[in-house]
């Protein structure tokens, strides 16, 4: 379904954003193996993780949805049922694979599937763990969904991940729920703790020391009322549309500030970026707060090592902040956006010089030099939703009108965006 997105003069107004997707994932997982009812408010709206709870559902999960209100009545750790069919991830890399963990040590047989794009990506490194503590799971090619997991008794282990990835190391801390003993999973570099950080809310015995993670298995996790806090990726887009355009003025409410998420903020205020932080609380264990932002004049920068792995969802949106930038955009070292839901490295390039902006790609990221102009074009998302909507941004700061063709791939993890987007360029 195509979008036509006209030029903006800025973004003004107070805008509330859907649930963060990472936390909405974690605690329906968490809250179906606890005991007892668990209350989710403000649950992402997001196709992805609506395709989370449809996979609970199947495996005998009774969960109820009221908007972005979701009520989960938890079964505890040995409650679940074999599923009568295939469970269904949709597009979702974090539902088939974190709950490939839990799956891992059911007393049954399941099989777990998507669509064509997540057919393509491997899960390589969520299988050789959990064959490590005993899993039996099988896959495509050795590789690719779907996953065939006969379940089986779990022991712990001590594993270092080759890469920093929060869904593989989430889905080794679900799994090591189900073992007898202590797992332990170390961390090359920090990445999201959303999962340490709920478990602990239900009551896991789970340590944190520097970059390892220490999980007492069988714990007894409890049911209790959640809030998920605003997606700081979903305000990525916000954020950036209202540097590049010259008359904004925006607040987003109630934004996650996590500090494993937050280095989004930080390095657009190396850039130059005009963002103030207010009324910081905490929820849940989780850090949440008002981000509010004005129209800049960003210096550009680079994105590598660490940093890499820290921004890897906002790289699409930056790389449109960068061609507008002073000095450029360079990102290297992030060789995993050629296997999230489209190449990214790719998508976002073919993107841009349909607009006239310059971009060199590497094996591992890309060069943008700065001071482009964006001229209208007709985009593709490709039917990636990051893509759908970092160029919705890139069509505000356009000569003309543009029509992004896949808008509706957006829906994947924030179906309001195009209206949201249109209620602050008004």
């Amino acid at each position: 379904m195509p979008e036509r997105i006209s030029p903006a003069k800025g973004l003004t107004g107070t805008i509330r954003l859907p649930g963060d997707k990472s936390i909405s994932h974690r605690y329906a997982l968490l809250a179906s193996v606890a005991e007892g009812v668990t209350r989710i408010a403000n649950y992402s709206t997001g196709a992805d993780c609506h395709s989370t709870l449809s996979c609970l559902r199947a495996l005998g999960i009774t969960a109820e949805v009221a908007g972005s209100l979701v009520t989960i009545h938890g079964v505890g750790l040995d409650g679940l049922r074999a599923p009568k069919q295939d469970l269904d991830a949709g597009n979702s890399g974090s539902t088939i694979r974190m709950l490939a963990g839990i799956l891992a040590a059911q007393p049954f047989t399941s099989r777990i599937a998507g669509d064509e794009s997540l057919a393509r990506r491997p899960m390589g490194r969520v299988i050789e763990p959990l064959r490590a503590m005993g899993a039996e799971i099988s896959a495509r090619d050795g590789r690719f969904p779907p996953l065939e997991i006969a379940g089986r008794p779990l022991h712990p282990i001590d594993y270092t991940l080759p890469v920093p990835s929060a869904q593989v190391k989430s889905c080794i801390l679900l799994a090591g729920l189900y073992a007898d003993g202590a797992t332990i999973v170390r961390e090359p570099m920090r990445s999201r703790d959303h999962t340490e950080i709920a478990l602990r809310e239900l009551g896991a015995d789970i340590r944190v020391e520097r970059r390892a993670i220490t999980l007492r298995g069988r714990p007894k996790l409890t049911g209790r009322d959640l809030e998920v806090p605003s997606d700081l990726s979903s305000a990525a887009f916000f954020i950036v549309a209202a540097l590049l355009t010259p008359q904004s003025s925006l607040t987003i409410q109630g934004v996650g500030l996590n500090p494993t998420r937050s280095a989004l903020l930080d390095f657009l205020v190396g850039m130059g970026a005009q963002i103030r932080i207010v009324d910081v609380e905490q929820r849940n264990g989780e850090l949440a707060g008002e981000i509010l932002v004005t129209s800049s004049h960003a210096r550009g920068g680079v994105i590598e090592r660490e940093i890499t792995a820290a921004l890897i969802d906002e790289i699409p949106v930056l790389a449109v902040l960068g061609a507008a930038s002073e000095e450029g955009l360079i990102v290297r070292d992030a060789a995993e956006l050629r296997i999230k839901e489209t190449d990214r490295i790719a998508t976002v390039a073919d993107n841009l010089q349909r607009m006239g902006v310059r971009v060199e790609t590497t094996s591992d990221g890309m060069v943008i030099p700065g001071r482009q102009s964006f001229h209208a074009a007709e985009l593709d998302s490709f039917g990636d939703h990051r893509i759908a909507m970092a160029f919705s941004v890139a069509a505000l700061a356009a000569d003309g009108p543009c029509v992004i063709q896949g808008s509706e791939a957006a829906s994947v993890s924030f179906p309001e965006f195009f209206t949201t987007l249109r209620q602050v360029t008004a």
